[in-house]
């Protein structure tokens, strides 16, 4: 009976209903915002390798090859020649080319890219070998 009394509108108590639904619309957008910043932090699986892919290398210390330098170095990492692979993938033409430019045309890179890709296999035998029969980073 008290059950009925509150849907009847014979009563002299004031109608609370429309508090009860704003309550439960609040409570709804809570729960929507919260799901939708939820979504926001999740990145699709897609963006997480590119990003993973994206992550720089840590760079190599190409001053282990012979004929180069702290310098020299410093002009190859300038010039994007960060890894020993990078290097072993260069054209002598345009190392040559970048010493020029550096003011360092005396040096040789003819065996660079040789030695890098040593380096970059970690034959680390292979590379001592090869530098004990270089002088000053060339062929003798």
């Amino acid at each position: 009976m008290f059950a009925l009394n509150l849907l009847s509108e014979s009563t002299n108590e004031p109608d609370l209903t429309w508090l009860l639904w704003l309550v439960l619309a609040i409570f709804v957008v809570i729960i929507i915002i919260g799901w939708m910043a939820s979504k926001k932090n999740e990145k699709p699986v897609s963006v997480v390798k590119e990003e993973k892919a994206a992550a720089p290398v840590a760079p190599d210390v190409l001053k282990k090859l012979e004929g180069i330098g702290p310098k020299v170095e410093g002009v190859l990492n300038d010039a994007g020649f960060n890894t020993y692979a990078q290097l072993a993938k260069a054209d002598v033409e345009n190392l040559r080319e970048i010493l020029a430019t550096a003011k360092l045309q005396m040096m040789d890179p003819s065996s660079w890219a040789e030695q890098a890709e040593l380096a970059a296999k970690g034959d680390w035998d292979a590379l001592d070998k090869l530098q004990d029969e270089l002088q000053g980073g060339r062929h003798a």
